[in-house]
């Protein structure tokens, strides 16, 4: 069976965000996100995941899903995918390390 989820590039996730094309998720914890986080992204934290919380995207938009490093991000669409969301399956696999390590802006707060 191939992977359901798929991981998209720095490069991809820049344009998305920039063209509105992309649905950003974030779900670390609330220190986390509050310390820094990819401008436009939603806080939806692995603790207290709801999958229906996340907007249901346009046709011409995908939702990606990211966390520090990668792990969270798939636990995060697993869930999503047993709660009968089906358009939760791409995630920026670097996370915020690899955000940041390319030397991408982040922002503060909540």
């Amino acid at each position: 069976m191939a992977d359901p989820f798929t991981d998209i590039s720095l490069d991809d996730l820049k344009t998305g965000l920039a063209d509105g094309s992309i649905i950003l998720i974030d779900v670390r914890e609330a220190d986390e996100y509050a310390s820094g986080h990819i401008e436009g992204a939603l806080f939806n934290p692995l603790s207290r995941f709801d999958p229906t919380q996340i907007p249901r995207p346009a046709e011409n938009q995908t939702i990606v899903v990211y966390c520090r490093s990668g792990k969270r991000s798939v636990n995060a669409m697993e869930q999503a995918r047993l709660l009968g969301r089906r358009d939760v399956r791409t995630h920026f696999g670097g996370g915020i390390l690899g955000w940041q390590k390319a030397g991408e802006p982040v922002v503060p707060g909540m």
